[in-house]
């Protein structure tokens, strides 16, 4: 997976770190901050370029990576909560989105003081942070895309419309008016991201109350709403699919803006359900942590003090603890329910953590807050001795034998189809079949009952080699959607029939040590076999599988013209009659 990299001036770093009264250390950078979910390339007087795992989206920008670094490296006071206000204003989205782009949020930041001179660095690097969130959250701008504005240019309400595509305005980095065809069809950013609109008949726009169109999401913005160097106060749209990847990238821009200076305020969205909502929600999300989750996955039991510094270098906060709710089994096996008679944690975590989703993450977030190298140390308690497989020595016995009788092991493929393994071969399905639901080729279509067909196939790409030509293979099929194990071995040779495979037959039960074992007719038709040249293979009153000679009108469907015979036996039969000596 693609790793994001971002480059901060050090200038910037120690203006967001030293304005909150600590000191910006690049050693302690060096040191500490991997730790946090990043890969450090560069870090010196000038510049800090660094890797940010994927699942840290939360950390794209200097203002939102300064952010984390106060809590993680600084112990400032964590805040999982963001200040917002309501700004009145509203924004109405049409019913006729609901299959084209159904998911619109707004948000408005306000008084963002930057200095003249930042003022360029700032937007390239607001729009960097933008395309960086359409990667980590938005898969491409088809979960989440995100549209910022000068407001001071626009007029409240506003109304996101589903529009036809003759519709038409100024794109961003344009001069001229174009049709909305026009701009998926010439503009470069609407060629990158048509295929996100492919099928649609009507697309989405979002106007303002003088009708001036700000977006055509996910595609461009408009021009006349571009964010330049004297902008102040800004309006970000975020569209998209996923609901979570769109809360988390505005309030992601709006957490960037904040640090700047800039102070939040809500929008009142009317969606296209015609429920309303009105984000950012600025109150911190809280997450459930069985107690006995993070002391069995740490190896340690934490006190609450501990458990409120690590949570806080992550920019949590420790709320306290509660009892396991009535009814709690008092053994649980899921990860994420708490025993009966235990407590559960209670932590209460920005919103934006979009990576926050299961109990396990917040103990990573507990482990790595409280670091690992004060974990302190364990031995395993459990048994580290392998087992075998109850089947592990037939198995190898079985290989023993087969190689003993000068055959070639084969591993063929699992995926199949029906041709081969059921109207070539003659057999009727016995067990219900596991098919692909959408194969990308008519030769793998289901999962395989049998082995012959795929020893069948080998021999038949190899009809060129000089005879004989012996294989084998010891391998799983499907059959009632289970896994079952199978031996099959085929033989190509001039001067072989039903003796040559009745002896290799004798010789393996002899070396499994099977002495009472018996071959029984088998009705003609019943498989590839040659009528009257097969049979099955009983042991103890036992039927494990069938061999013999096979029928001349089945080879011939794939281009053998030469005796071949051969058998197939069920493992799990085998296993119950043929003694394990070991």
């Amino acid at each position: 997976m693609q790793v994001p990299t971002i480059s901060v001036p050090q200038s910037l770093l120690r203006q967001l770190i030293e304005q909150h009264g600590y000191k910006h250390d690049i050693g302690k950078v060096n040191e500490e901050l991997p730790l946090l979910g990043t890969d450090i390339d560069a870090c010196d007087d000038e510049v800090l370029d660094i890797e940010i795992f994927p699942d840290r989206p939360d950390l794209l920008s200097g203002e939102t990576l300064a952010y984390a670094m106060l809590n993680f490296l600084h112990g400032m006071p964590a805040n999982p909560d963001m200040n917002v206000k309501p700004s009145g204003i509203k924004m109405t989205v049409d019913a006729a989105l609901t299959n084209v782009r159904p998911i619109v949020y707004g948000a408005v930041v306000r008084n963002v003081a930057v200095p003249e001179p930042e003022a360029e660095a700032f937007v390239k690097a607001l729009m960097d942070h933008q395309e960086k969130l359409h990667f980590a959250l938005g898969r491409g701008r088809k979960r989440a895309s995100i549209g910022v504005h000068d407001l001071a240019t626009i007029s409240p309400p506003f109304h996101v419309k589903a529009v036809k595509k003759e519709a038409s305005f100024t794109p961003l980095a344009s001069e001229k008016s174009m049709t909305l065809t026009e701009i998926l069809n010439a503009h470069p950013k609407g060629v990158d991201y048509a295929h996100l609109l492919d099928g649609m008949e009507r697309y989405p726009l979002i106007y303002d109350s003088d009708n001036k169109v700000l977006s055509f999401p996910p595609i461009i913005n408009g021009e006349q709403t571009a964010v330049t160097h004297a902008t102040k106060d800004f309006f970000i749209d975020v569209t998209g699919w996923d609901r979570r990847a769109c809360e988390a990238a505005l309030m992601l821009i709006c957490l960037q803006l904040s640090q700047r200076g800039g102070t939040v305020e809500s929008v009142e969205v009317t969606g296209c359900d015609g429920e309303i909502a009105v984000l950012p929600v600025g109150e911190g999300k809280q997450h459930i942590v069985p107690e006995e989750l993070l002391s069995n996955l740490l190896g340690i039991t934490l006190t609450d003090d501990e458990i409120q510094q690590a949570i806080q270098r992550m920019g949590g906060r420790f709320e306290g603890r509660q009892p396991a709710p009535e009814g709690a089994p008092g053994d649980s096996n899921r990860m994420a329910t708490a025993s009966a008679g235990t407590s559960e944690l209670v932590l209460t975590l920005p919103r934006w953590r979009f990576d926050l989703l299961h109990p396990v993450d917040l103990v990573e977030e507990v482990a790595i807050g409280h670091g690992y190298e004060d974990l302190g140390t364990d031995v395993p308690k459990a048994t580290l001795t392998g087992l075998p497989r109850p089947d592990h020595h037939l198995r190898r016995r079985l290989r023993e034998s087969m190689q003993g009788l000068g055959m070639v092991q084969i591993q063929s493929l699992t995926l199949s189809n029906e041709s081969d393994q059921f109207t070539n071969m003659r057999w009727e399905p016995q067990h219900e079949i596991t098919s692909i639901t959408n194969p990308i080729t008519v030769e793998h279509t289901v999962l395989r009952h049998h082995l012959l067909p795929g020893l069948l196939k080998l021999l038949a790409t190899n009809r060129h080699h000089d005879l004989p030509q012996s294989v084998y293979e010891l391998g799983s099929v499907v059959r009632n959607h289970k896994n079952a194990d199978r031996l099959a071995f085929l033989t190509a040779e001039k001067s072989g029939g039903f003796a040559a495979v009745r002896g290799r037959i004798q010789a393996l039960c002899n070396d499994l040590g099977v002495a009472d074992w018996s071959a029984e007719a088998l009705e003609p038709g019943d498989g590839p076999w040659l009528a009257g040249r097969a049979a099955k293979v009983v042991i103890n009153g036992t039927w494990v599988g069938c061999f013999g000679e096979l029928d001349p009108a089945v080879t011939s469907i794939y281009e053998l013209r030469v005796p071949l015979n051969g058998a197939e036996f069920d493992l799990e039969k085998l296993m119950t009659v043929a003694q394990d000596p070991v």
